[in-house]
């Protein structure tokens, strides 16, 4: 998985969640799994909170299917792939 496709997701997912107002919750964790990978290089939490926000994101897009871009969808399958 490269870095900066890593980095560029999860900040455009940080943003989205914000600007949705969507998981309060979801978004400062996720945050804190980003501060933590740039310091330890470790992905696990932040491909655990990714499949979340990817998961309501998802469900979002299917209410209206322009509150979330497709190519943000992508973006996050490819980085949680497993």
């Amino acid at each position: 998985m490269a870095v900066k496709n890593l980095e560029k997701t999860v900040i455009s997912t940080l943003e989205k969640l914000e600007k949705l107002k969507l998981d309060e919750k979801l978004h400062a964790e996720l945050s804190w799994c980003w501060r933590s990978y740039e310091y330890d290089s470790n992905p696990e939490g932040v491909i655990e909170k990714s499949k979340k926000a990817l998961k309501l994101f998802k469900a979002k897009r299917e209410e209206n299917s322009k509150a979330v871009s497709k190519k943000l969808i992508e973006d996050l399958e490819k980085i949680t792939k497993n």
